[in-house]
């Protein structure tokens, strides 16, 4: 028998056309915005990506995240095998469930009760009922440039000035659902008094990595506090990747609720939304707010998000931070050297470059980056090998399995194609 054909990523993205809108599952794996077509991944390895065609990337996405511990990292392929072994789902309760929420309510300093979901957006959904529930007001107050996930009331744009009235960023979404949210620039307190949450990425990496001005998260707890607000952060991407129990650890600021996701699940689907005990013995059957979930908690997901846990002690941040300023600060040495237009946004774990003179501040900085510019060094960086995200609102993701040489690979490819530029 002879050995099956197979596809190029070009023959698998026009076939995929016919079937799936726009040739994706989710919308940034399209590559539109740096004018290119999606590669088409085969298998991944430590901190490498290979093709359907063979070829090899060093990987700076990781699955936008979660792969903290790197692509099959056999303690985490071991533990999900194990417990496919003994069954997929069960619709009932397991003791890996326990274990994890134990795991995050030791390490998140907010996290006094958890509940599993399998899906950031699920958990920013149901974090803001409860929230809404809890303090019997609608409002919530977000910030441009982030992103909670594809919650409908949450999908609002600010338009202009420094707090605006939500309108609906998307076709479906009803301009009810978008008026209960208010959209602040990124560094301004509400003045609204009666919200019932400020939810915000308190490292927003969904505009490019925005860290906050200083005192700013400290602003935001004295205003929920005086005001009665629900202070909620959402730690999708920062949680157990920036420190154990994620910005809030670092910035020494506590939410009353925050929404955990990606590192979680160790690469499989789940997320969670942790809090206050009070606010969370609201949540079904506990209390009167709803939630529910068929694959919440699932075997599998629970085992790669223990595995993965279990991997990041206190030397595994040293080692992640060390990774994280040797990429940024070679990146700044390319940058200076090449003349680029460039600058570079870190915090450990977390790495961007804004095709920018300076650092942005807020989402109208990020958005003004030379989006040109950027596109053209993401298409270079794939051409050597260097797969990136292919957004400039998109952070680098650094993991445990990237060596000094990926980092040396990476920074050799970014100088050739800085010059180009």
């Amino acid at each position: 028998m002879g050995s099956p054909v197979r596809l190029t990523s070009a023959e698998l993205y026009e076939r995929a056309l016919e079937l799936l809108p726009g040739g994706v599952n989710s919308p940034v794996r399209a590559m539109r915005a740096i004018g290119r077509d999606p590669i088409f991944v085969a298998r991944g390895e430590g901190a490498e990506l290979i093709d359907v065609e063979g070829n090899g990337y060093v990987d700076w996405v990781m699955s936008w995240g979660p792969l903290i511990a790197g692509h099959a990292h056999p303690d985490v392929v071991a533990a999900v095998t194990a417990a496919a072994a003994a069954g997929t789902s069960f619709g009932a309760p397991t003791e890996a469930e326990v274990q994890l929420a134990a795991e995050v309510v030791e390490r998140v300093p907010s996290a006094e009760m958890v509940r599993m979901v399998s899906s950031g957006t699920e958990a920013t959904m149901s974090a803001l009922r409860l929230a809404r529930a809890a303090t019997g007001r609608d409002r919530i107050a977000k910030f441009a440039g982030a992103y909670h996930g594809h919650v409908d009331g949450l999908l609002a744009d600010a338009g202009s000035g420094l707090a605006t009235q939500g309108i609906p960023a998307s076709p479906g979404v009803t301009a009810a659902q978008a008026a209960d949210t208010a959209v602040l620039r990124w560094g301004t307190v509400p003045e609204e008094r009666e919200l019932a949450a400020i939810v915000c990425e308190p490292y927003p990496a969904n505009m490019g990595l925005v860290p906050p001005p200083d005192g700013f998260l400290e602003a935001l707890r004295a205003h929920a506090d005086e005001t009665g607000a629900l202070l909620v952060f959402d730690e999708v991407i920062s949680g157990f990747r920036v420190a154990p129990g994620g910005a809030q650890e670092r910035e020494g600021v506590t939410p009353d609720l925050s929404i955990l996701g990606k590192v979680i699940g160790g690469g499989l689907p789940a997320a969670a939304y942790a809090g206050r005990r009070d606010l969370m013995e609201r949540v079904a059957p506990a209390g009167d707010v709803y939630q529910a979930g068929t694959l919440s908690g699932n075997p599998l997901a629970t085992a790669a998000g223990l595995a993965t846990l279990g991997l990041l002690d206190a030397g595994a941040y040293e080692r992640l931070e060390a990774l994280t300023a040797l990429l940024a600060d070679g990146l700044e040495r390319v940058v200076a050297d090449t003349g680029a237009s460039a600058c570079v946004s870190r915090v450990p774990g977390l790495v961007t470059l804004f095709f920018a003179p300076a650092p942005p501040t807020d989402y109208e900085a990020a958005r003004a980056c030379d989006l040109e510019a950027h596109a053209a060094f993401c298409r270079a960086m794939l051409d050597a090998g260097i797969y990136l995200p292919p957004s400039q609102f998109e952070a680098w993701f650094p993991s445990l399995a990237h060596t000094e040489a990926h980092v040396e690979r990476t920074l050799a490819a970014a100088r050739e194609a800085l010059a180009a530029l």
